[in-house]
C-alpha cells in the first residue's frame, strides 16, 4: 500500500483572518499517513511552533498522527488524500455501452420499426377479409391468422433463424387441441405465429388498446383476461371451452408469465381443465432461444441468435394432474436437452 502525503495548514487565527493577517500559505506541516492492514499504536508528532516577529503573533500547528486504515481519527477538511484508485483511472476512461450492447440497441430499433411498417399494411388487408371472416369462419378465423402468420415471418426472418422440430408431431389443422408452451420472451409470440396454426392466444385486456397490433388481435379473436381478477379467469376459461367445442384451438402459456432466468416455472392446470372437459388433446410445445435473444425487461435490444420450436407428440387424458405432469415433463426435457 502507497504511503500517503497530508498537509494541513492550521493556526490560533480564526480561518477567515489567516490571509489578512500575514498567513504564510507555503509554511505547511506534513504528516504521513500509513494506511496498511496493520494497526500501529497511535504515535505524536511533535508539535511545531513559529513566531512572526513583524506581526508579534505565535503560529503552531496541529499535531498529527499516525493511524492504521481501519481506525476513525477525525480530519481536518484541508486534508488532500491521494490513493492508488485515483491514480487507476485515465483520461480515456468511459461509461458507455459497449459495441455489443449498442449492436443489439441498432438491432431492436431495426425490429420494432420493421414489425410495425408491415403491421401497417398488413392491418389493411385483415381489415377488408374481417366481415367475410365473420360470415364464414367466424370462429377459427384461418384468413387473420395467415396474414398473421406473413407479418411474424417478414419480421422475424431478416434478424433471426427459426428452427422447427418434429412438426410431424402437430395434429390436423382442422382439429382443435390445447396447445401450450413455455413462456420466455416478448418473442415467443412471433415465432408461434410462423407455425401457421389458427389457435387462440390469450392476453391481457390492456394489450388491446394499441393502434394497429391490439386492433389486429381482437380481429383475430383473442381471449381478454384481466390478470388477478378470479371472475375474469372463469370467464376466459369458460371462453376457452365454448371455442373448442366449436372447432376452434387454444394456446396457453401455463406458467402465466414470462420466466426470468430461463428456467420452468409452475403450471397452471387452467389449459389442462379445458382440455380434459372437452376431450382435446394437448400438444406440448418447446421454445428455446428466444429468452437470449431479448430477455425479459429487455424489449427494446435485440441480440444475435436463432429459436428453436421443439413440438412433442400430442398427450390425450381426462385427468388435468396427470396432463399437467405430462406436458411439463416434455417441455422440460427439451430445455435440459438444449442447454
Amino acid at each position: 500500500m502507497e504511503v500517503l502525503s497530508s498537509f494541513t495548514p492550521c493556526t490560533t487565527l480564526p480561518r477567515a483572518s489567516q490571509k489578512s493577517k500575514g498567513y504564510d500559505a507555503n509554511h505547511k506541516c506534513s504528516a504521513i499517513i500509513n494506511i496498511s492492514r496493520k494497526r500501529p499504536e497511535l504515535q505524536r508528532a511533535p508539535l511545531d511552533l513559529s513566531w512572526d516577529n513583524s506581526k508579534q503573533t505565535m503560529e503552531f500547528f496541529r499535531p498529527q498522527y499516525v493511524v492504521g486504515f481501519r481506525r476513525r481519527v477525525p480530519m481536518p477538511r484541508d486534508v488532500v488524500v491521494r490513493s492508488e484508485a485515483a491514480e487507476a483511472g485515465s483520461t480515456d476512461a468511459s461509461y458507455f455501452m459497449t459495441d455489443l450492447q449498442l449492436v443489439s440497441k441498432v438491432r431492436g430499433v431495426c425490429f420494432y420499426a420493421t414489425t410495425a411498417f408491415v403491421a401497417v399494411f398488413l392491418f389493411m388487408v385483415m381489415l377488408v377479409a374481417h366481415p367475410f371472416v365473420l360470415l364464414f369462419d367466424r370462429y377459427r378465423r384461418k384468413v387473420h391468422h395467415l396474414v398473421a402468420k406473413a407479418w411474424a415471418s417478414l419480421t422475424v426472418l431478416p434478424f433471426f433463424k427459426v428452427e422447427f422440430e418434429g412438426l410431424e408431431n402437430l395434429v390436423a389443422s382442422d382439429t382443435p387441441a390445447v396447445y401450450v408452451s413455455n413462456h420466455q420472451s416478448f418473442l415467443d409470440i412471433y415465432s408461434l405465429l410462423i407455425l401457421g396454426r389458427s389457435f387462440k392466444f390469450i392476453s391481457k385486456t390492456q394489450i388491446f388498446i394499441f393502434p394497429i397490433i391490439g386492433w389486429a388481435m381482437y380481429m383475430m379473436g383473442t381471449i381478454p383476461l384481466k390478470r388477478m381478477d378470479s371472475r375474469s379467469q372463469l370467464d376466459c376459461l369458460r371462453r376457452c371451452m365454448d371455442l373448442v367445442r366449436k372447432g376452434a384451438s387454444v394456446f396457453f402459456f401455463p406458467e402465466g408469465t414470462r420466466s426470468k432466468d430461463g428456467k420452468l416455472g409452475t403450471f397452471k392446470k387452467g389449459a389442462f381443465s379445458v382440455a380434459a372437459k372437452t376431450g382435446v388433446p394437448v400438444v406440448p410445445i418447446t421454445l428455446v432461444g428466444t429468452g437470449k435473444l431479448m430477455p425479459p425487461g429487455t424489449e427494446g435490444t435485440l441480440n444475435s441468435g436463432s429459436v428453436k420450436i421443439v413440438i412433442h407428440k400430442p398427450i390425450e387424458g381426462n385427468n388435468p394432474d396427470e396432463l399437467c405432469e405430462r406436458a411439463k415433463t416434455a417441455i422440460a426435457s427439451a430445455l435440459l436437452a438444449s442447454s
